[in-house]
């Protein structure tokens, strides 16, 4: 079976107009001893230099969990010349029993002008009426092509990526409105803190904690180097969940809410080698409740009292910058990610 998981070439080359003449051909060579299965298609598109090796790599690996069609797309829309490729492969692992369970993934590699045709190849090979997730990577175009956002249902990209956070989410937010607002917007940047919320979160779980909650004087968040901004949309959940506004809106470490009431908040953001978020520190009426990333470990320790005070440590499972992880945890979900928009738009100016 072409690119098996030790191998991660696009696959076997194919004419476009012969992809699923070549497919069946495949399926028809394996005497029953493969099982194709297909929950979701999944598209992947990237403009990175050598992207189709990576992304096959990629697919593998989230093909284990996520029967799909996976549809890799690497573009070079600099070129001068139009040039059309395609590949088609297979990622198998193991069941129950003996049989080989399998996603088919078809490759494409779109040069010159022709990359314009991203749409008319993803839509005339999306597996019957399965879902479409569209994992987008590296920066969006001016203007977004309304024919392609018509049929994604679940957007997926990384605003880590980013270099101009507004320019890119005016054009997220367009392909949304194109798509009459059915399109779920998914941020890798956002999976990457699900972990370190639910641990803020458990503190003031208990009616007994909640009086705490509503008195948090400051927080301090510690990020990696290049990860500020998700740093930024977690001081952004925090502040949405406490119903607060900025109040100045500066580009700078350190930043200030407020709610209704006047009550304000002081958040400090500071840079710090290790994990992309390494610690939270919340402190209300002299207790600190403190979530940190556990030194060579996939762990949270969370725990709380007052500042210097030797304290029992819990444990929590942390979060995973690996792309394979992060996709795997988005696919796994569903709804419509209103907290991660309510969390946006509270921060949105310091992005």
């Amino acid at each position: 079976m072409p690119a098996t998981a030790e191998n991660y070439s696009p696959g076997l080359s194919v004419e476009v107009a012969k992809i699923d003449q070549e497919l069946k051909k495949l399926w028809a060579q394996n005497d029953g001893a493969l099982t194709r299965a297909s929950l979701i298609n999944l598209a992947v598109y990237s403009e990175a230099p050598g992207s189709l090796e990576k992304n096959t790599q990629l697919i593998s690996k989230v093909a284990q969990d996520h029967a799909c069609r996976a549809l890799v797309i690497g573009a070079d829309r600099n070129a001068k010349e139009n040039r059309v490729e395609a590949w088609i492969s297979a990622h198998c692992h193991v069941s129950a029993g003996t049989k080989q369970i399998c996603s088919e993934q078809l490759s494409f590699l779109l040069e010159g002008p022709c990359a314009n045709l991203l749409p008319s190849i993803v839509f005339s090979h999306l597996d019957s009426d399965l879902p479409l997730h569209l994992w987008w990577q590296g920066e969006f175009h001016d203007p977004m092509d309304p024919q392609l956002w018509a049929w994604v249902d679940r957007l997926i990209y990384d605003s880590h990526d980013w270099t101009n956070f507004d320019t890119q989410m005016r054009l997220v937010e367009t392909a949304q409105h194109e798509a009459k607002e059915r399109v779920v917007l998914c941020d890798l940047n956002w999976t990457r803190v699900d972990k370190l919320r639910f641990a803020v979160a458990q503190f003031f779980d208990h009616p007994a904690s909640h009086h705490h909650f509503k008195t948090i004087e400051s927080a301090r968040i510690d990020f990696a180097p290049g990860f500020r901004s998700a740093a930024v949309l977690l001081a952004g959940w925090l502040g949405a969940q406490l119903n607060c506004k900025i109040e100045t809106a500066k580009r700078g470490n350190s930043f200030t809410f407020a709610d209704t009431n006047g009550r304000k908040i002081a958040i400090a953001l500071n840079q710090s080698d290790g994990e992309p978020i390494s610690r939270i520190v919340l402190t209300s009426k002299g207790i600190e409740f403190v979530v940190s990333h556990a030194k060579g470990a996939d762990l949270l320790e969370v725990w709380r009292g007052k500042a210097g005070e030797k304290c029992a440590r819990q444990l929590m499972p942390a979060g995973n910058n690996d792309p394979v992880r992060l996709v795997s945890d988005e696919l796994n979900r569903g709804g419509p990610h209103r907290v991660y928009l309510h969390a946006l738009n509270c921060v949105r100016a310091l992005l």
